[in-house]
């Protein structure tokens, strides 16, 4: 066996290709994709009990793209630390989907929550690959203004329905 490892590092921890975090299994963590009529309004309103829960955690909230909805005063309100929201405005759908991998898959943010148009079939796959990877949870707020017809989702369901959405994440 020893001869087997060579010079390699003797403890079996430094051998994973990845780092994790004994508290979350980050690979099943979720991205969801929400069709909204309120610019994601009511969607936040229902998720900010838990946004103030992870807010605490140190880690940051990023929010992408977000509308002129009171989203400030709502996530206030409900006790979110300000200080932990980051703000990204993407200059169009390529870009806003590139920040929301790269905050996804960061290790810095706990929550990642996307405003954009509708997704097409290759916007939904990446993200389901996105999803395996993924070191925080993603919630992407679809205008169902913007289409009319149904697109393939990453996962659908009644979320709310949940006791929380967030409640792998302490």
């Amino acid at each position: 066996m020893n001869k087997l490892l060579g010079n390699a590092p003797r403890h079996p921890g430094l051998w994973l290709d990845e780092v994790r975090d004994a508290d979350y299994d980050w690979h099943h963590a979720p991205i969801a994709c929400m069709p909204t009529k309120t610019q994601g309004r009511q969607e936040l309103i229902h998720l900010s009990a838990q946004l103030a829960q992870l807010s605490q955690q140190g880690r940051w909230l990023v929010l992408i793209n977000p509308p002129s909805i009171g989203y400030k005063q709502m996530l206030a309100n409900a006790g979110v630390r300000m200080d932990r929201v980051l703000l990204v405005h993407a200059k169009d759908e390529v870009e806003t989907l590139w920040a929301m991998e790269k905050a996804l898959t960061s290790g810095t943010s706990s929550a990642v929550i996307t405003w954009t148009q509708s997704l097409d079939a290759r916007d939904n796959r990446r993200l389901q690959i996105v999803a395996k990877s993924a070191r925080a949870m993603g919630i992407v707020l679809e205008d169902v203004n913007s289409h009319l017809h149904g697109d393939v989702r990453i996962e659908q369901g009644s979320l709310f329905g949940q006791q929380s959405f967030f409640s792998a994440v302490h």
